[in-house]
């Protein structure tokens, strides 16, 4: 399995924002290309402007066919139009990780 770890982080007063117009135009386009996610969190402590969401995928193949569909749904498209034109994000990381032989995480 790879793990695709994203980081974004918000100016501040923002998340909230962020947050409404992900759910309203980028969560259905981009589940309906990666499929769920392992976990789509925000802070409880530390930097409150600062979310993560970590994505499962059967290898580096997978995760290109996957993320190339969804960069081709007009849908999503839009959603990043309106992401960059609101000027919330101001940092993305994101780490590709795997499993360490002996801890085996079974994803749904």
């Amino acid at each position: 399995m790879l793990y695709d770890v994203r980081t974004y982080e918000c100016r501040p007063g923002t998340i909230g924002k962020l947050m409404e117009l992900y759910e309203k135009h980028g969560k259905v386009p981009q589940v309906r290309a990666l499929g769920n996610p392992l976990a789509f969190l925000i802070g409880e402590t530390g930097n409150p402007n600062r979310y993560i969401h970590i994505w499962v995928y059967e290898n580096a193949a997978d995760r290109e066919e996957r993320r190339k569909k969804m960069w081709s749904d007009p849908e999503w498209l839009n959603f990043a139009k309106l992401v960059e034109e609101s000027g919330y994000l101001i940092k993305q990381e994101n780490q590709l990780m795997q499993n360490v032989s002996f801890f085996k995480h079974s994803h749904p």
